[in-house]
């Protein structure tokens, strides 16, 4: 077994593959926080759950009552990345648009970079994003001022489903990865 965990490791690392979150394990799953639209007065849930089958659930609903409209989960990253130009997620989807988030410090609001992407219902899928397309947003506006997203910068990572995509919503997450 120890084996085959250093074989999986040096291909990673020889391929320039930095995984940020699996679910295998609980050092490797991360410390998910759900912030929902209840902080604005909104009445939104969501909930992340790790899955027997070593996979993560995002999870919940999205309500338009009392102002709402977003659901989200977010993790610290503790950042030894060197330089990487482009973010994997591993996910299967309910055809709805989700966007990946990272915040360049532990504040619990302000501005972060985002970029979407649409899921296809039912499919595993990997996404490949650049950090390049990563855009610094606030409350969902795009901020021209900010320097461009780095991934030594990185503090803390989010998924969120907003854009008035109401109802019941879950995404399966596989791994995140850096390369």
């Amino acid at each position: 077994m120890t084996a085959i965990i250093f074989l999986t490791v040096m291909i990673l690392i020889m391929n320039g593959e930095t995984v940020m979150f699996n679910f295998n394990s609980p050092t490797t799953s991360g410390e998910w926080t759900a912030v929902n639209d209840v902080v604005m007065g909104g009445v939104s849930n969501s909930q992340f759950e790790i899955n027997e089958d070593s996979t993560a659930k995002f999870s919940g609903t999205v309500s338009p009552d009392n102002n709402g409209g977003f659901a989200s989960v977010r993790a610290a990253i503790e950042n030894e990345f060197k330089d990487y130009n482009v973010v994997i997620i591993r996910v299967k989807g309910d055809g709805n648009v989700y966007s990946l988030r990272f915040r360049t410090n532990n504040n619990f609001d302000g501005y972060s970079y985002q970029a979407k992407f649409k899921t296809e219902l039912g499919e595993w899928k990997e996404y490949k994003i650049p950090l390049s397309d990563f855009k610094p947003t606030f409350r969902g506006k795009i901020l021209s001022d900010k320097p461009k997203l780095e991934s030594k910068n990185i503090k803390q990572i989010g998924i969120l489903i907003a854009d008035k995509q109401f109802g019941n919503f879950e995404l399966i997450i596989d791994w995140i990865k850096f390369y």
